[in-house]
């Protein structure tokens, strides 16, 4: 959904709804692809320190940066956080590129998101997603050990 502003020109939903306004398919097209948020991440205790690592979620497809049973993914990984309007916010772990980090904090999209670019393959293009980037986790042994700072 789009509608006009107030120099004539037609305004994306995510500029004219707050995130809690959204449909469910326009909350779900916000989504970029990235894969970011399906890396584990570490948060050591004593010092609260949040660290990205390149170890994919076991449900995370490499080829496509998307989760391959998404409509149950918390069925096979019960931590799965699900994102929603009242979450978001309180989410520090969340990719600074994130749409809807991005979104809840009165940001806009970047140029490579999908939904401004018109092509799903943007984010890949930009360097912006997981692809060719990330290990399995069956294959990773200890998370210290992919410890990485690009996805912030």
């Amino acid at each position: 959904m789009s509608g006009p502003s107030s120099d004539g020109t037609t305004q994306p939903f995510w500029r004219l709804k707050s995130l809690g306004e959204l449909t469910q398919e326009e909350w779900e097209s916000l989504c970029d692809g990235c894969g970011k948020c399906c890396l584990h991440k570490i948060e050591y205790e004593d010092t609260k320190q949040l660290c990205y690592t390149n170890v994919a979620c076991k449900l995370l497809d490499l080829k496509t940066c998307q989760c391959s049973r998404y409509e149950e993914r918390q069925r096979f990984v019960p931590d799965c956080v699900q994102l929603s309007p009242e979450n978001v916010a309180s989410l520090a772990w969340m990719p600074s590129t994130c749409a809807y980090r991005l979104l809840a904090e009165g940001k806009d999209l970047y140029d490579w998101h999908p939904l401004v670019s018109g092509d799903p393959d943007s984010v890949h293009r930009a360097g912006q997603s997981v692809l060719g980037r990330c290990v399995p986790e069956k294959k990773a042994w200890s998370l210290e050990h992919h410890i990485v700072d690009w996805p912030m």
